[in-house]
């Protein structure tokens, strides 16, 4: 079985070492790299190569969103999951936007974060339960009938498969059936 090759990015040296820690344990997953800012994980993804980024929003220099922006550019079969603190719909969108696959809060616990990046390493999009609750209750309250194609107009951006797990998450679909 080959491993899932993991960067850790997140400004925190002590999350980092405990994310590293965690995924010791696994025998599909090894953690070939850290960094501690945006413009580091973009280097370290041309560099290391990995297949999944754990990926912080709120680091110094430049943010998870453009880090994720630029990887995805450049390297686009690259897996990203975001692990932060923030909810809030301003971040969820506008990483999701940039690409990510999946969306944790730091709150998860180990299982939730191995099964996420197994997850997303095969082209899942992943969103913990806080996330994935916030993603419904958004879309639950767009206008009647829109329902069905409610990511076309707010986010002309995103591929057709993007629309498609939009809709499903609008429609109350689990990870699992999507």
């Amino acid at each position: 079985m080959t491993a899932i090759h993991v960067l850790v990015a997140d400004d925190h040296l002590f999350y980092r070492q405990g994310i590293r820690a965690l995924l010791a344990v696994e025998n599909d997953i090894t953690v070939v790299g850290e960094a501690n800012n945006g413009e580091e994980a973009v280097a370290q993804a041309t560099e290391l190569v990995p297949d999944v980024i754990l990926m912080d929003l709120k680091m110094p220099g430049m943010n998870g969103i453009e880090a994720t922006r630029q990887i995805l550019a450049a390297r686009p079969q690259t897996a990203i999951l975001v692990i932060t603190m923030f909810d809030d719909d301003e971040s969820v969108f506008a990483v999701m936007r940039a690409g990510a696959r999946g969306y944790l809060l730091k709150d998860a616990d180990q299982e939730e974060l191995t099964r996420a990046i197994r997850g997303v390493y095969r082209g899942e999009a992943i969103f913990g339960p806080a996330i994935a609750r916030r993603m419904m209750r958004y879309f639950a309250g767009l206008p009647q009938g829109s329902a069905t194609q409610p990511t076309i107009a707010r986010f002309p951006e995103l591929t057709e498969r993007e629309h498609e797990i939009l809709t499903l998450i609008a429609q109350g679909h689990t990870n699992a059936v999507i």
